[in-house]
């Protein structure tokens, strides 16, 4: 027969004394027991934005949501939007009396006008976008908007195509001067889109001279422009009186401000259109009024949007001036380019 229980009794079987430290016992973890349970969080923790926990008690309550991102949004200044309102009306009536001006064999005072515009809009687009070679941008851009001008009126046949060939050489040109220096070069990928831009810019400006040289050109350019100066004018003025609804809490424009300047410019281009000979008509002048009228109105919010994110972006604050007139100044340039094709289409 066999013992019920084996010798050793008493001793557990795992234990030898010839085991190695392996074989030792594990100590036991420090940490909460079962009679006291670890507490939860009901919220994960928050970092500040050095990346450190933020302590707080533990009876102080968790913020929201609401009130972490709750932030106040940007004042905007009655003073400011009445004074690019200015700018806009004035910038407007320029160019519609220089529009009248032109005719046939008879376009060098709406050239010269045009091009007073365009060396505005370089000073104010490189001041106030900085791209790399910054003088190497604004020179190029100058020429092409010679260069833009001449081929506009000397050409055999109106048409955009002569300046398409402008806006290509000018890039191209702009592009390889800011990589001769090794400084611009590195960020030359980032300032593609700001250099197409202004040369872009200022040739859409000579637009206007070829639109000039076809038949009721001169008057469509008369409608273009009143619309936009009236819309950009209103648009601004708004937003010195009417600051709600709010687009964006960083962007201090208001959403009332666009929709009124775009239907005001629309109007006043019908209300011009009905004193204007065939093939105007108040509809047709309306239709193309409220194109230019949006067109304007749009890209001068988008650039405030632009000027919002290099802010947040973390750049540095650029020429006080520039930043404002970048706008209205955009806004003509956008509606000068979209004229020709819709005069032609509606026309």
């Amino acid at each position: 027969m066999h013992p019920s229980s084996p010798p050793g009794t008493g001793r557990d079987p795992w234990a030898d004394d010839d085991a190695g430290p392996s074989a030792t016992a594990p100590t036991p973890r420090s940490g909460p027991t079962d009679a006291e349970p670890p507490a939860k969080r009901s919220r994960p923790r928050r970092f500040r934005k050095s990346g450190e926990a933020a302590r707080r008690p533990d009876d102080e309550p968790d913020p929201t949501d609401d009130e972490v991102d709750d932030e106040p949004p940007v004042e905007i200044s009655r003073q400011l939007s009445l004074t690019v309102a200015g700018f806009a009306a004035l910038l407007g009536i320029g160019l519609v009396l220089g529009a009248q001006t032109a005719g046939p064999g008879h376009r060098l005072p709406f050239a010269i006008i045009l091009f007073g515009v365009q060396l505005l809009f370089i000073l104010a687009w490189t001041m106030a976008v900085r791209p790399p070679a910054l003088l190497v941008v604004a020179v190029v851009s100058a020429g092409s908007a010679v260069v833009a001008n001449v081929v506009a009126v000397r050409s055999a046949e109106p048409g955009l195509a002569p300046l398409g060939y402008v806006v290509v050489a000018g890039f191209v040109v702009a592009v390889a001067g800011q990589l001769v220096r090794r400084t611009d070069r590195a960020r030359v990928t980032d300032s593609l889109g700001v250099t197409l831009l202004t040369v872009l810019g200022v040739v859409a400006f000579a637009g206007l001279l070829v639109l000039s040289r076809i038949p009721a050109g001169t008057q469509a350019v008369t409608v273009c422009l009143t619309a936009a100066g009236v819309a950009l004018a209103v648009a601004r003025s708004t937003d010195a009186v009417l600051v709600w609804p709010r687009l964006a809490p960083q962007v201090p424009r208001a959403a009332a401000g666009v929709v009124v300047g775009a239907m005001v410019g629309t109007l006043a281009s019908a209300v011009f259109g009905s004193f204007l000979v065939a093939p105007f008509t108040p509809s047709r002048a309306a239709l193309i009024g409220l194109l230019a009228a949006v067109t304007a109105v749009l890209a001068d919010l988008a650039l405030g949007y632009a000027e919002v994110g290099r802010v947040m972006a973390g750049e540095p604050p650029t020429m006080w001036i520039a930043r404002h007139l970048q706008g209205p100044l955009g806004g003509f340039a956008m509606a000068a380019a979209a004229a020709y094709p819709m005069c032609r289409l509606l026309l």
